[in-house]
C-alpha cells in the first residue's frame, strides 16, 4: 500500500507579473510573515531575476495578512552546532546579508508597500528598498536587542546612512517600535498614507515608475548608493561613466528629442 500524499499548503511566496511590475507577496499570515531560510532563498533568486529581465521595470514588495513581516523565522533553524567556527557568519553573509545586497543592487526600482509590523530582517528589508510606502498603522522594529542579538541583514549599514549615527545607535540599542509618522519624519518612510489608500498609492508609484527611463533609473540608484563609500573624485568618475553608458540607450535619445520636438517623452525602458 502507498503512502498517502500529504497536499501541500499554500506557497509562501506570492509573484505575479503585471504589465512591467513584479509584483513579490510573503504569504505566511498565519506566522504573521517570519521569513523562512526556504523564503529568503527565493526571494534571492527574484529580485536577481528580476534585474536581469528586460520585461521588468519596477519590483513591488508587499505581503498577505497584518503585518509586513515580523523578523526571522527562529523555529525553521539551519541545524548544526550553533558554536561552530564560522558557522553564524557564513549563515548570514549567505543569508540575510545576501537578501539585502540582491535589494540594493537590483537593477530595477524596489518599492516596499508596508503595513502592520516590519521587524528585525523584515524592517531592514524594507529599507533596503528605493521607496517605502505605508500605511497608518506601520511600525519598523529592530526588534534584534529584545532578543539579546546584534542586528544582522545590514542594519547597522543602513542605519547610520539613511538617519545619521546618534538615531541609527538609538534604533538599534533600544529596539523600541517606530512608527510610521516617526519613521517618515526621519526620513526612513516615503509617504505615509491610511491604510486604505496604501495600495492605491503603491499602484499610482508603480505606473509612473513603469513609464520611466528604466537604465536611467538603474545608474542613478547605483550612483547615490555607492556614493556613501566613495570619495568625490570617485563619485564624479562614476557619475561621467553613468553618463556615458546612458547615452547609449534609446530611452536617453527618446528623452532628447521628445524636449526639442515639445512633447511628453515614451520611455520604453532600454
Amino acid at each position: 500500500m502507498s503512502a498517502e500524499a500529504v497536499p501541500e499548503g499554500p506557497p509562501s511566496l506570492l509573484v505575479e507579473q503585471r504589465g512591467q511590475a513584479l509584483w513579490i507577496a510573503l504569504n505566511r499570515p498565519q506566522a504573521a510573515n517570519a521569513l523562512t531560510p526556504d523564503q529568503r532563498d527565493e526571494l534571492i533568486q527574484i529580485f536577481e531575476a528580476a534585474g536581469a529581465d528586460g520585461s521588468v521595470r519596477v519590483v513591488v514588495i508587499t505581503a498577505e495578512g497584518k503585518h509586513f513581516c515580523s523578523g526571522a523565522d527562529l523555529s525553521a533553524g539551519a541545524g548544526g552546532d550553533p558554536l561552530a567556527v564560522g558557522r553564524v557568519a557564513r549563515t548570514l553573509r549567505m543569508g540575510s546579508q545576501r537578501l539585502i545586497a540582491a535589494v540594493l543592487d537590483c537593477e530595477k526600482p524596489v518599492v516596499a508597500e508596508v503595513h502592520g509590523a516590519a521587524a528585525g530582517i523584515g524592517a531592514n528589508l524594507a529599507l533596503a528598498c528605493d521607496f517605502v510606502l505605508a500605511s497608518e498603522d506601520a511600525r519598523l522594529i529592530e526588534v534584534f536587542v529584545r532578543r539579546g542579538l546584534v542586528p544582522d541583514g545590514g542594519g547597522a549599514y543602513l542605519l547610520p546612512r539613511l538617519i545619521g549615527n546618534t538615531r541609527a545607535k538609538e534604533l538599534l540599542l533600544l529596539g523600541n517600535d517606530l512608527s510610521a509618522r516617526r519613521a517618515e519624519e526621519l526620513g526612513l518612510v516615503t509617504s505615509v498614507v491610511p491604510e486604505a489608500e496604501l495600495r492605491p498609492a503603491v499602484a499610482a508609484l508603480v505606473q509612473r515608475l513603469e513609464a520611466a527611463p528604466t537604465r536611467a533609473l538603474a545608474l542613478c540608484k547605483w550612483l547615490v548608493n555607492r556614493s556613501l563609500e566613495s570619495s568625490r573624485d570617485q563619485a564624479f568618475a562614476d557619475e561621467a561613466m553613468a553618463q556615458e553608458q546612458n547615452m547609449t540607450t534609446g530611452d536617453s535619445r527618446e528623452g532628447i528629442a521628445a524636449f526639442l520636438e515639445r512633447r511628453p517623452a515614451e520611455f520604453k525602458g532600454c
